[in-house]
């Protein structure tokens, strides 16, 4: 992709390992970043310092690359607006930059989840706030926040409301080891990102039983036809769940101990209760927070999605991992297609 589609200045909302991690490849590609966090002291730090001692210490921030708790500022830095804050925020953050909204803005996020409480999909509830007139779009895809702020080699889909957006998104990050992929096929690059976590922790939760390799692969693979029978009854596009937003970010999380969420299922698994695992890992852990609301959407599509449901009630109705299991495995004999 060509420089000259690439945006020339952009803001980042959320100083976490994520947001910060994706601020840093747009300014490694030369656009002039501005991140932004509501902790004044953390953001006047990570300012001072050239880094974020927090979540990623020891890399620095390029020359590109600077910080402000002011949204007012934020917001007229730049036209293209990127949003990596967790999915119980998001509709807070719509709110407070709405009144700094011009018809230039386009929004984006790299947020996964679904809206705790009304399980609704993160563009219902843009187009809610902001109106269904502003471009907005996300990305995802099998990437780990340590890794990109490293610039190891790294892929990821830039899905976006119109192809414009998509294309200037997708060149935004491009650059270096970074490939990026664009997409209008929103709905199915926000479903494989959402899913993928609750799956991640049911991953976590056999490997922390110690049931190895055989269980994992079987979690993944039918994870996967769960995401492709909810995606195929919303009308998303099965080549999007195929690709790297649903399968690669699906095996990434439920692979690597990176994954919070497939963190959380190993604590789960050995014994830990939920506030205690959560506690441990010390940052949001997305599936934890959308299994309620993906049992929901499930239920409201009328798609079984047997895992995904049995996470949820480990997490939140007592059920036993031990149990879960048994019941899983006790599910009468079906077709696999």
């Amino acid at each position: 992709m060509s420089n000259t589609q690439r945006p020339e200045k952009m803001t980042v909302y959320g100083a976490g390992s994520w947001g910060t991690a994706l601020a840093l490849q747009l300014a490694r590609n030369g656009i002039d970043v501005l991140l932004w966090a509501h902790n004044p002291e953390k953001i006047a730090q990570y300012e001072q310092e050239r880094e974020n001692n927090t979540y990623l210490p020891g890399v620095a921030f390029p020359n590109t690359l600077h910080c402000t708790d002011s949204l007012k500022t934020a917001m007229q830095h730049a036209d293209d607006q990127l949003i990596v804050v967790p999915s119980h925020g998001f509709r807070d953050l719509l709110q407070k930059i709405k009144p700094y909204i011009h018809q230039n803005h386009s929004i984006v996020w790299a947020t996964k989840g679904l809206e705790v409480g009304s399980g609704k999909l993160l563009h219902e509830v843009l187009i809610e706030e902001l109106g269904d007139e502003i471009p907005y779009g996300l990305v995802s895809g099998p990437t780990f926040a340590t890794e990109v702020a490293k610039g190891l080699p790294s892929a990821m889909t830039a899905a976006a409301s119109t192809k414009e957006l998509a294309t200037r998104t997708a060149a935004a990050f491009q650059g270096g080891n970074y490939r990026v992929y664009s997409s209008t096929d929103v709905l199915g690059v926000e479903l494989g990102g959402a899913i993928k976590n609750v799956l991640a922790i049911a991953a976590g939760i056999s490997d922390g039983l110690g049931f190895g390799a055989n269980a994992r692969s079987a979690i993944i693979t039918r994870g996967l036809a769960e995401i492709l029978r909810l995606g195929k009854s919303m009308g998303a596009d099965t080549e999007t769940i195929m690709g790297l937003s649903g399968v690669g970010d699906l095996v990434l999380t439920c692979t690597d101990d990176q994954s919070r969420n497939r963190r959380l299922g190993l604590a789960l698994g050995k014994g830990a209760d939920l506030d205690e695992a959560i506690k441990e890992i010390g940052q949001a852990v997305e599936g934890a927070k959308s299994s309620h609301s993906i049992s929901a959407l499930a239920k409201r599509a009328g798609v079984e999605m047997p895992i995904c449901e049995t996470v949820q009630k480990i997490l939140y109705a007592g059920l036993s991992p031990e149990q879960a299991v048994k019941e899983l495995l006790g599910r009468e004999l079906k077709s696999e297609f």
